[in-house]
Parts: C-alpha cells; sequence; structure tokens
C-alpha cells in the first residue's frame, strides 16, 4: 500500500513539475509576442479613439493668470495608455525645451505616439514622436496592453473568448512580474 502511495506522490510530482516547464515555456514564448499583441490590440482599438478619444494641445499661448489662448489641435484624437513617471528631460525636435509630461497615446488612425509637453511660461507646447511596439512596450510596460484590454473589454471589440484569453494572460504576467 505504502508503495502504490510513494508512486502516485511521484507521478504527480512529475505532473506538477512537467506542467511548471510548459508554463514558463508559454510565458516566455507570450512575452517573445507582445509586440505583436500590441499591434493587433491598436488595431481593434484604434476605430473607437475617434468616438471616445479627446483632442490634445498642439501648442498655446499661456497669459499670466495661466489661461491659454490661440489654442490649435492635434488633427486626430487621442487616448491616452501610459504615462512616464520619469520624463525624458529634453524634447528630441527641440534640445532647449524641457519635457514637464510624457504619455503614451493610441491615435484614431493607429499609431502610437509617445506625447511630450513643455511650457515656457509663454507657449505650451507638445512633441509627438512616433512608437514602434516595441519601444512602446519597453518604454511604458503593460499598462498599455492592459489599458487597451480595458477599452476591448468595455466596448466590447473582441469576441468573449479573445477577453478571457487576454485577461489570463495578463493577470499570469502581472503575477509574474511581480514576484
Amino acid at each position: 500500500m505504502d508503495e502504490i502511495v510513494e508512486q502516485g506522490f511521484e507521478r504527480l510530482q512529475t505532473l506538477i513539475s512537467e506542467a511548471k516547464t510548459e508554463q514558463e515555456r508559454l510565458s516566455e514564448e507570450i512575452i517573445k509576442q507582445n509586440a505583436a499583441l500590441l499591434v493587433r490590440m491598436t488595431e481593434s482599438v484604434a476605430p473607437i479613439a475617434k468616438e471616445v478619444g479627446s483632442e490634445y494641445l498642439l501648442k498655446a499661448k499661456q497669459d499670466s493668470k495661466g489661461d491659454l489662448y490661440d489654442q490649435k489641435y492635434y488633427d486626430e484624437k487621442m487616448i491616452i495608455l501610459g504615462k512616464s513617471e520619469d520624463p525624458v528631460a529634453l524634447r528630441p525636435d527641440d534640445p532647449k525645451k524641457k519635457v514637464i509630461q510624457q504619455f503614451c497615446v493610441l491615435s484614431e488612425n493607429g499609431n502610437l505616439y509617445e506625447l511630450m509637453f513643455s511650457n515656457d511660461g509663454f507657449v505650451v507646447d507638445t512633441y509627438a514622436s512616433a512608437l514602434t511596439p516595441e519601444d512602446a512596450l519597453e518604454f511604458y510596460g503593460y499598462d498599455i496592453i492592459y489599458m487597451l484590454y480595458s477599452a476591448m473589454k468595455e466596448y466590447l471589440l473582441a469576441e468573449e473568448d479573445v477577453i478571457a484569453a487576454l485577461d489570463l494572460t495578463l493577470g499570469y504576467i502581472q503575477k509574474k512580474n511581480q514576484t
């Protein structure tokens, strides 16, 4: 009887080890495919940006009270996907301008941008720098995938099985990154 219990226990340990190995392999494959996942998700969400996105300031002047006038906005509406906690110091288009805020946005045309805000006390303006999916993930992490997932879920842009799969994947990745 003890031999049967011992064999059963050994088999259970083998199955657990095999499952853990497979789980790690699949997790690594998911991480390798993050850019492809991001592209597919942006393609799904971009069409609603025209409806629910916001117009973002391109340039404006600021009076002594801090009120803006002569505002100009980007032609495309955008959805914010992430914010940099540590913005770059200076803008790449004009190294004299300090970056005060920096966001990852998705435009209604499906493009990812890094939107950098500057303010010299008189002119408030922004610079939109195109982002590749790989750079977006490197700079902003899984937050942008989570925001796209939230939009897909909220606006029912995917079938239920796709949402369920994304939910499981993101939950697994986030839990893995916390340990």
